[in-house]
């Protein structure tokens, strides 16, 4: 069930990469909220690839799942909720509002996943 596969990890760390670079760097009412959010949900299905044996369909519907609770939480305000709203790092990773956008960029990003080409990307069954 458990592995670690180098070339997913290495998509992953790029995806990671341009996340840190858009969150640092872009402020603006296009990139940073909508291709932020897609490009996450394509780097969380490369991070849990690395790691799982599962088909692409079920890595992305777990992907896609894990966004889609991330996004529930958020129209709970669950971080202010359990009070963790004064530690920045987890306000920003769980987020703090929600927005049906999200919720579009993250289905369309796992869309996306199944667009490019399974040989280049090294996408499998298992």
């Amino acid at each position: 069930m458990f592995t670690f596969k180098l070339k997913p990890f290495v998509i992953f760390l790029l995806l990671f990469l341009v996340e840190v670079g858009i969150a640092l760097w872009i402020d603006d009412a296009i990139i940073r909220p909508f291709f932020g959010d897609f490009l996450a949900v394509i780097a969380l299905f490369f991070l849990l690839k690395t790691f799982l044996l599962m088909s692409d369909l079920n890595l992305a519907f777990v992907s896609l799942g894990i966004a889609y609770l991330l996004e529930f939480l958020q129209y709970c305000n669950f971080v202010k909720l359990i009070g963790l709203e004064k530690y920045k790092i987890i306000a920003i990773v769980l987020g703090s509002s929600f927005d049906w956008r999200d919720v579009f960029a993250y289905t369309l990003g796992i869309f996306a996943v199944f667009l490019f080409d399974k040989k280049t990307l090294g996408l499998s069954k298992a």
